[in-house]
């Protein structure tokens, strides 16, 4: 059979370059999308982590959306196991696996693999958990950095998750989970990946994240939050800040505004900041890799058409490689 130029394609970049918009068409060009964004994975979780729309996914399939309660944890090396039987699936259809997203951890993990770290007993989790309601976020952190420097460096003060995923492993391995990563990887994902990186100025990002951010608001954020804090069955014996999913950025701080600790408006500058703050992560994060192909979307309205282009192109060269191998 003809070697194809490419067999996953990824889609990724910093928040609100558009990549969770982005269609294939009424039939799907042959593609099928798999979600490499850590918070569409969780049920409920829709305004805030611009979760494809039932129209969007009832043209085009979609993998690992909808998938989680927001109290179960959802971590890469997770995502990379269903990301990768995803793949599996949909190439078993003849179709094209296109990943979409933004979590550049989580991709690593597909593509490079990660290390084994041991599992964590729960007993170890939940003294930490004890420990937060306890006396808070703030001495944990400080542990962190005196432990963990770099796992603490790469982290926000109020990303709780992460905070405590890289203490746990620590406190029962004696070794940081950097340290684990770069012991040796799983297997990674076998194939020839196509990354495409979408892009935009600083000035127009953080005008894109504001105006976006106001949107979601409009559309019924708060009442989102809301909402699923009222769901005790999403709980499991937690609260609502221990919760995984609960971390996200936006959902913390409605939270906070719901309890009597901000305004409606502190609260949105708060989001917009810490997304702001989270998309220079990003950016940062993926310019690290040196095989992303980088369009720059500002001022360019054929983009989503040209990656549908490249997705077609893709699925024709698949369709013609197969015909030239099948029985006369």
């Amino acid at each position: 059979m003809r070697e194809l130029p490419w067999q996953v394609i990824a889609v990724l970049g910093p928040t609100a370059t558009g990549k969770s918009a982005f269609e294939l068409g009424r039939r799907g060009c042959g593609a099928e999308l798999i979600s490499a964004d850590a918070l569409q994975a969780y049920r409920g979780f829709d305004i805030g982590t611009a979760k494809p729309g039932p129209r969007a996914r009832s043209r085009v399939r979609h993998h690992l959306v909808d998938v989680l309660e927001p109290h179960q944890a959802f971590s890469a090396g997770e995502f990379a196991r269903r990301a990768g039987a995803a793949v599996e699936e949909i190439e078993g259809r003849d179709r094209l696996p296109l990943l979409v997203g933004g979590s550049g951890f989580y991709l690593r993990a597909l593509f490079e693999g990660l290390a084994p770290v041991p599992p964590v007993p729960s007993e170890v989790r939940a003294g930490l958990r004890g420990e937060l309601r306890s006396g808070g976020l703030e001495p944990l952190l400080e542990e962190l950095r005196g432990v963990d420097p770099e796992s603490a460096a790469g982290l926000s003060a109020g990303d709780t998750q992460r905070i405590l995923r890289a203490l746990e492993v620590v406190r029962f391995t004696g070794r940081t989970l950097p340290g684990w990563q770069r012991a040796g990887s799983e297997a990674a994902l076998d194939r020839r990946v196509l990354k495409i990186g979408l892009t935009l100025p600083r000035p127009l990002l953080y005008d894109a994240i504001k105006a976006r951010a106001g949107r979601m608001l409009e559309r019924g954020w708060l009442a989102e939050v809301k909402r699923l804090r009222e769901r005790a069955e999403f709980r499991a014996g937690a609260s609502w800040a221990e919760l995984p999913a609960c971390q996200a950025i936006g959902y913390r701080q409605f939270a906070d505004h719901l309890d009597g600790k901000s305004t409606l408006e502190q609260a949105l500058e708060e989001t917009i900041r810490a997304t702001r703050r989270y998309a220079k992560r990003q950016e940062t994060w993926f310019r690290r890799e040196t095989d992303v192909c980088w369009i720059d979307i500002s001022g360019r309205s054929g983009v989503k058409r040209a990656l549908r282009r490249i997705v077609e192109a893709q699925v024709e060269a698949r369709t013609a490689a197969r015909a030239s191998v099948a029985p006369a």
